[in-house]
């Protein structure tokens, strides 16, 4: 249980350093820049992978239901607008949003597959996240620290 708790607590550190490099990139030239050479070097990065390890194209993959592969298109408009609202919004503001998003959006989901959950611990989640930036929006504007 470690190790995968160490691994999501590592995808978030990766999340949060891809989107400063996108946010970086999109101030030099547009978001839709930013994400499309993020994508660009991702895929070359993943088809890479693909070949060492196997499994591109894995038996099945053309029966599956068209709006599965949504994922994809929906990743280009998260990193689009995560590369556009942190340059703009600055770091904390962004990724408390987008975790506030995902928060809300995995309650919603889990609420609509009727999945066991604690509704007064996500609730709890969710208050934190938004007391979050609440409180780095007053330091901000106060100029503190």
């Amino acid at each position: 249980m470690t190790v995968f708790i160490l691994i999501a607590c590592l995808g978030g550190v990766l999340v949060g350093l891809s989107r400063q490099l996108n946010g970086r990139l999109s101030i030099s030239t547009t978001p839709l820049i930013a994400s499309f050479w993020n994508h660009a070097v991702g895929f070359i990065v993943l088809t890479c992978l693909g070949l060492v390890v196997g499994g591109l194209l894995p038996a099945g993959a053309a029966e599956a239901p068209w709006y599965i592969y949504l994922g994809g298109p929906i990743g280009v408009v998260f990193v689009a607008a995560g590369s556009w609202a942190i340059a703009r919004i600055g770091a904390v503001n962004t990724a408390l949003l987008i975790i506030g998003g995902q928060m809300v959006t995995g309650v919603a989901m889990d609420y609509a597959r009727a999945a066991p959950t604690s509704f007064w611990a996500n609730a709890t989640g969710i208050v934190l996240i938004v007391g979050g930036m609440m409180v780095s929006r007053r330091r901000r504007k106060s100029g503190g620290s």
